[in-house]
């Protein structure tokens, strides 16, 4: 359980990280919240979420109660499943929901935040074991309001030859973490962790993974992207761990951001923790402008300052959108990019 989850249900506001908390340094929760706010009379949810094209079986959590008012661990009996949390009364809320991935079996997970309230508050854990040789593909949209808060960590257990694959696209909010542990058995298994933050105005978005390689010959890879305007601050924290006894690890991070303010922030904390000795492992961070260059040549061929650095921005995220193996939800994700760039400008 979070420690914003034991703040809700306790009302001990001791109990939310702070920038005491090393791993929350950026995200602190009790300068922010002064009061836990209370619960609100739920309103009907809306009909349609993000992916409502997508169709596939829909597990729709409002103001924190699920389908059957809890959310235990279930398994998929469906190739397409929409996760949905929203929230349609101010106040403070918390969800869990496990989901197993049976021996074989490939899941798309298209999941959704939807702060639809004033001043939500919201905690969600998240458990999911995926099976020997079976699949996983999450999809996270996070469409939180600029005054909303929100905590979501997923934990990740991986059986041998299992494959699970993960990206989450999100525009901040007023404090917004969404963080994944990937336990990573290595033996045939594999993990691709991405993730596109696109922040405006003063929302933050807080992206953490860590992923532990505890056996031989795990691959992992794992891409996020950033871009910053206003007075937006993004965070990314990830920590790739390989044990004692992981030799033959794979694992590769990259982090790439961009600034179009000079008053946006980005925190970058890539890790590599190693105890094996035959490894193959990398990371990469980069912040920065748009390549003058890049704009210099677009203009020179008759293209706005403004077309020239939308196309260019656009291209950049790109790559993560590229990624998504669904083709229904890559096309969603693509728009919503085109969109949320489009406030950046």
């Amino acid at each position: 359980m979070s420690s914003l989850a034991k703040a809700i249900e306790t009302g001990d506001l001791t109990q939310l990280p702070s920038r005491r908390d090393e791993d929350w340094r950026w995200t602190d929760l009790r300068g922010l919240l002064r009061e836990m706010p209370k619960r609100g009379a739920s309103a009907e949810a809306p009909a349609d979420g993000p992916f409502a094209a997508l169709g596939g079986d829909i597990w729709l959590f409002v103001d924190g109660l699920g389908p059957d008012g809890h959310g235990d661990a279930a398994c998929a009996s469906d190739d397409v499943i929409q996760l949905r949390f929203v929230s349609t009364a101010p106040g403070a809320v918390h969800a869990r929901q496990g989901l197993l991935i049976e021996p074989g079996f490939k899941v798309v997970l298209l999941e959704s935040y939807e702060a639809r309230a004033d001043h939500a508050v919201s905690s969600v854990d998240l458990k999911f074991y995926v099976a020997e040789g079976a699949s996983l593909e999450r999809v996270v949209l996070a469409v939180d309001r600029d005054d909303s808060v929100t905590v979501s960590i997923a934990e990740v257990t991986l059986a041998p030859n299992a494959h699970y694959a993960q990206t989450i696209l999100t525009s901040g909010a007023r404090r917004q973490r969404i963080e994944t542990r990937v336990s990573h058995p290595g033996q045939g298994a594999s993990v691709r962790l991405d993730g596109a933050y696109l922040l405006h105005e003063q929302r933050h978005a807080d992206t953490t993974s860590v992923v532990t390689h505890s056996g031989l010959g795990g691959v992992t890879s794992q891409l996020t992207k950033g871009v910053v305007d206003g007075q937006a601050r993004g965070v990314f924290q990830g920590r790739i761990v390989v044990e004692r006894g992981a030799d033959q690890t794979d694992a590769r991070m990259g982090h790439h951001a961009l600034i179009l303010s000079d008053k946006a922030e980005i925190d970058a904390k890539p890790e590599l923790l190693i105890f094996a000795d035959d490894v193959q492992c990398a990371h990469g961070n980069t912040i920065g402008a748009l390549d003058e260059n890049a704009l210099f040549y677009a203009q020179q061929r008759g293209m706005p300052f403004e077309t020239a650095r939308a196309m260019l921005t656009q291209a950049f995220v790109g790559e993560v959108v590229d990624r998504i193996e669904h083709e229904g939800a890559r096309e969603i994700a693509a728009a919503w990019v085109a969109e949320q760039l489009g406030r950046c400008e």
